[in-house]
């Protein structure tokens, strides 16, 4: 996301929080391969019955301030607002293997509306 983008971050997939770390890191720039595990960072795990996804809000140079409203166990709904990063960054998201990308490298995508990936045996559209 550049500084110009909305940075408002969304759940990607109904189910479950399970996992939520905090990770105190750098500040380098976004899209730097390194800033996935160097930046800080949070990471969240939601389970959604038949799998589960990891995403993670990445601080960039500009970027130094995640909010994430979310807790363990607390049950989510895909498209709903859980945070921001402020003044731009990333959210990378690991879907299973068996997903099926419905966006490609460079796409723009929209917060709520763009589908990600379908997942192959329920098909559930998972949005940004």
């Amino acid at each position: 996301m550049s500084p110009l983008n909305v940075h408002v971050n969304r759940i990607p997939i109904s189910g479950k929080v399970e996992y939520l770390k905090y990770h105190e890191g750098k500040y380098l720039v976004a899209f730097d391969d390194k800033a996935s595990s160097e930046n800080e960072r949070w990471l969240t795990g939601i389970d959604f019955g038949s799998g589960k996804v990891l995403y993670s809000q990445i601080a960039g140079y500009v970027a130094r301030r995640i909010v994430n409203d979310l807790k363990v166990g607390q049950p989510v709904t895909m498209g709903e607002r859980f945070g921001m990063i402020k003044f731009g960054s990333r959210v990378d998201i690991l879907a299973p293997t068996s997903s099926i990308p419905q966006v490609k490298a460079g796409d723009m995508v929209s917060a709520g509306e763009t589908v990600l990936f379908k997942l192959s045996r329920e098909q559930k559209d998972v949005s940004k």
